[in-house]
C-alpha cells in the first residue's frame, strides 16, 4: 500500500528538481554578459620602456657599478670603460697643441720682425730720396757753373755720377720695402697656419676628453636594471651592451579592440587595469596611444563579421606618481585585463572602482 506513495514522491521531487534546474539555467542566460554596452575590454601585458646602456667606443670592460635588480637614478655612474688608451692618446693631443702653440707664437714673431725690417728699409727709402734731392740740385749747379767756366768739366760728370747713384740706392731701397712686405705677407701665413693648428691640436684634445667622458656609462633615465650583458674584464666593440634598464615611469600595457570600438576610443580616456597576478587591485589608467592602421587583417574583408577582424592596436599608460610610489611592486611581463568606458555617461561597476592609493 505504500509503496505508490513513495514513487509519487520521487516523482514530484525529481520534478520540482528539474523545473528548478530549467529556473536557474533560463536565470542564468538572462543575466547581462560582459560590461554593458557602454564598455569594452581586451587583455594584454604589462610593458614598460627599455633602454639599452652600450658602449660608444670599443674596449675593456673596467668595472659595472650595478647588479641586475637596481634602482638607478638619471645620470648615475653605472660602468666604467678602461681609459688608458685614451688617457696616452689625451697627452700626446696635449703636447701636439703646446708645439703649435710654440709654432704660432714664433710666427707672430716672425710678423714683428718683418714688419720692423719694413720700416727700417721705409726709412732707408727715405734717407735715399734725400741723396737723391741734394745729387740733383748739386748737379743742376754744377752744370750752370760749368756753362760759366767756373767749374772743371770733371766736376759736373763726377756730381752726374753721384745722382745716379744715389738714384740706385732708392731704387734699391724700394726693393727691400716690398721685400719686406712680401715677408709680412708670408709670416701672417705662417701665423694662420700655426692658428689652424693649435685648432687642430684643441679639436683633438677635446675629442679625447669627451671620449674619457663617455667610457664613463651613465644611466640615461631612472629605472630598474633588468639584466647584464656582459661583465668586467670583456672586450667590447662600439656600440657594445653592457646592460638593460626597465623605465619604470613609463609603464603601459599593449592591448587589441576591434575596428567598432577603437573608432570610440579617445586618447586620455580613463581605463581599469587588473592583473591577473594581483586581481584584488584595480589600477588607473588612461589611454596614450590608439593605433590608426589595423595591426592584422583578414586575407578578404567582404562581410561585417570579417570587418569584426579588423584589431586596433591600444596603449594604456599608467600614472608616473603611481608608479614612483610602488615602483618596488611594478613588473613587466605581467598578464591581465584592461577595461574602457565607451560611453561617459556610464558608471564603473563597484568591482572596478580604484583601489589603489595614488
Amino acid at each position: 500500500m505504500n509503496m505508490p506513495s513513495s514513487k509519487n514522491w520521487i516523482i514530484r521531487i525529481a520534478a520540482a528538481l528539474g523545473i528548478a534546474a530549467i529556473a536557474g539555467l533560463l536565470w542564468y542566460e538572462l543575466q547581462p554578459k560582459g560590461l554593458g554596452e557602454g564598455f569594452t575590454s581586451g587583455n594584454g601585458r604589462i610593458e614598460a620602456t627599455e633602454v639599452d646602456v652600450a658602449t660608444k667606443l670599443g674596449g675593456r670592460i673596467a668595472s659595472i657599478e650595478v647588479d641586475e635588480g637596481d634602482f638607478v637614478q638619471p645620470g648615475q655612474i653605472i660602468a666604467h670603460m678602461d681609459t688608458q688608451v685614451l688617457q696616452a692618446q689625451l697627452a700626446q693631443a696635449k703636447a701636439h697643441m703646446r708645439q703649435a702653440q710654440n709654432s704660432q707664437l714664433t710666427a707672430r714673431a716672425q710678423v714683428s720682425l718683418r714688419e720692423s725690417e719694413k720700416i727700417t728699409a721705409e726709412a732707408i727709402v727715405r734717407q735715399r730720396q734725400a741723396e737723391v734731392s741734394a745729387a740733383k740740385k748739386r748737379h743742376a749747379r754744377s752744370a750752370i757753373l760749368v756753362k760759366r767756366n767756373a767749374l772743371p768739366l770733371q766736376q759736373l760728370d763726377d756730381d752726374l755720377a753721384n745722382l745716379q747713384s744715389t738714384e740706385a740706392a732708392l731704387a734699391a731701397s724700394r726693393s727691400q720695402v716690398v721685400s719686406a712686405e712680401a715677408g709680412i705677407t708670408a709670416a701672417q701665413s705662417q701665423v694662420i697656419e700655426a692658428q689652424s693648428a693649435v685648432e687642430a691640436a684643441q679639436a683633438s684634445v677635446e675629442r679625447l676628453q669627451v671620449d674619457i667622458a663617455d667610457s664613463q656609462l651613465k644611466a640615461p633615465r631612472g629605472g630598474r636594471v633588468q639584466f647584464r650583458v656582459a661583465q668586467p674584464g670583456e672586450v667590447l666593440g662600439a656600440g657594445g651592451k653592457i646592460l638593460s634598464l626597465v623605465d619604470l615611469s613609463d609603464v603601459y600595457m599593449t592591448f587589441f579592440l576591434p575596428e567598432r570600438q577603437a573608432g570610440r576610443v579617445a586618447l586620455g580616456s580613463d581605463v581599469r587595469l587588473v592583473l591577473d597576478a594581483a586581481p584584488q587591485y584595480v589600477i588607473p589608467a588612461k589611454i596614450s596611444y590608439v593605433a590608426s592602421v589595423a595591426q592584422f587583417t583578414p586575407k578578404t574583408v567582404e562581410t561585417a563579421s570579417e570587418r569584426e577582424k579588423l584589431m586596433f592596436r591600444v596603449k594604456a599608460r599608467i600614472d608616473p606618481e603611481l608608479l614612483s610610489k610602488h615602483r618596488e611592486q611594478v613588473k613587466t611581463g605581467l598578464p591581465g585585463m584592461a577595461y574602457l568606458k565607451l560611453d561617459a555617461d556610464a558608471e564603473w561597476p563597484a568591482h572596478l572602482h580604484i583601489n589603489v592609493t595614488p
